[in-house]
């Protein structure tokens, strides 16, 4: 009761003199001096509470700024750029949500958003369109993959903030937006789209080579887990005998929802533990494996890199910890720090950076990523037009004759020039997978 008092008597105390700052001034104050009231922790260090100059600093820049910027800008806006300017000089990941960006947020999280169809990437300062979605607007309009979009809604994107431009392509399911889009051929044309709810698959496989099974997973949703064990166990039903090895892909893989990350490295391992945080909070987080296995005993690797994050590093490292994949690839981007999203009364939300990864052996992926096993830079292979002759191009050769039992190469359909790091994985995977039967 004591302690609440002298809050209160603090309170009065500091508006008798604030009464010249504003009524967000005054707001802000009680706020911090009930919310002390409230909690039970213990005082805060020295420096560590706002002093009433500071209070007054924060005013006169408020008042400062609504006075005298060459635009008049509201106080709400001002509020709301204060908040978002507090959550952005945390980490890169601490954010301020809109209503409606929150809800994109959860839409995405579920798979799917309100969009045009397509998935765009950043590339030299222009937004390019990288994947187009079957049955979708932007697809409906004769859009592709590789065109560039140059305007939005008549507004020319060059030279303004591009994520921002992103952003307007979605927007409610039935309302449209018109976009201009160049084609690599030069040619520019303008589409208006109509907006509407996109299912977006995150797991995408096929057999190569016969025996082997390739998955990749482009981002994790909360259906991505069923996604992948629903086409491990298709592939397994038509295939005859079973699998030799799979290639589990997460190059390019931004993250996501963690759970499914966590679920997918359960299915791969029997026991121990899959990943562990770290922060202020007491409550801290384990996660552990459970008996039993989705392709017991089937050699595994898995592709990594620079843009694999998160959640992608959080799989490969509990795999890679416990030996059941090999990885290859290039040593990851290192995001390992764990976002809460926090709802506010007023329909936003914040994404607020609350605790840190740890891989099963006590790796910290935070800012160190996951160095694969086998480094394989991503590289661009030219096909070798080498035009001296062998033996078998000699006019009237002998035959060669080859004695029964005996092995051949080691080959793939799929080139190195189609995919190095691919064709790398599969002659790793066959070769181990040689030196397995030549031992047995």
């Amino acid at each position: 009761m004591a302690e609440t008092i002298g809050a209160e008597n603090r309170y009065e105390n500091l508006m008798k003199h604030i009464g010249q700052y504003s009524l967000l001034g005054l707001l802000l104050v009680s706020g911090i001096l009930f919310a002390d009231t409230e909690t039970e922790t213990p005082p805060a260090e020295s420096g560590a509470q706002l002093s009433l100059d500071d209070l007054r600093t924060f005013t006169d820049v408020f008042n400062q700024v609504r006075n005298n910027f060459v635009e008049e800008t509201d106080d709400h806006t001002l509020l709301h750029a204060a908040i978002r300017g507090m959550l952005s000089e945390l980490d890169p990941h601490s954010a301020y949500l809109e209503p409606d960006a929150f809800r994109e947020m959860d839409n995405s999280s579920r798979g799917r958003y309100s969009g045009i169809g397509v998935e765009v990437a950043i590339r030299n300062q222009a937004i390019k369109v990288v994947f187009v979605m079957s049955g979708g607007a932007a697809d409906k309009a004769g859009i592709v993959a590789g065109d560039t979009i140059t305007s939005i809604n008549g507004k020319d994107i060059r030279g303004q903030n591009l994520q921002t431009a992103i952003g307007d392509l979605r927007g409610t399911a039935g309302t449209t937006v018109t976009i201009s889009v160049m084609h690599e051929s030069g040619e520019v044309s303008s589409h208006e789209l109509t907006r509407d709810f996109v299912k977006v698959s995150s797991v995408f496989s096929r057999p190569v080579d016969k025996d082997y099974g390739y998955f990749q997973i482009t981002h994790f949703t909360r259906k991505s887990a069923d996604e992948l064990l629903e086409q491990i166990e298709y592939m397994q039903e038509h295939h005859e005998g079973p699998l030799k090895g799979i290639v589990l892909d997460l190059r390019n893989n931004p993250g996501g929802v963690l759970g499914p990350a966590i679920t997918i490295a359960d299915g791969f391992l029997d026991s121990g533990l899959i990943v562990y945080t770290k922060g202020r909070s007491a409550n801290q987080l384990e996660y552990t494996a459970k008996p039993g296995q989705w392709l017991q005993g089937v050699p595994m690797v898995v592709l990594v890199d620079r843009s694999s994050a998160s959640a992608s590093e959080v799989l490969a490292g509990a795999l890679q910890d416990h030996g059941r994949a090999l990885i290859i690839g290039e040593k990851t981007f290192g995001k390992g720090s764990v976002q809460s999203v926090l709802n506010l009364r007023n329909g936003a939300g914040i994404r607020l950076t609350t605790s840190r990864y740890y891989t099963p052996s006590g790796r910290s992926i935070q800012a160190e990523g996951i160095r694969p096993d086998v480094e394989v830079e991503t590289v661009e292979v030219v096909e070798n037009e080498d035009k001296r002759k062998r033996e078998a191009d000699l006019e009237g050769h002998l035959n060669g004759e080859t004695a029964p039992g005996a092995g051949g190469t080691i080959s793939s359909e799929v080139s190195a020039a189609d995919d190095y790091m691919m064709y790398q994985a599969l002659i790793l995977l066959k070769g181990a997978s040689i030196l397995s039967n030549s031992g047995s």
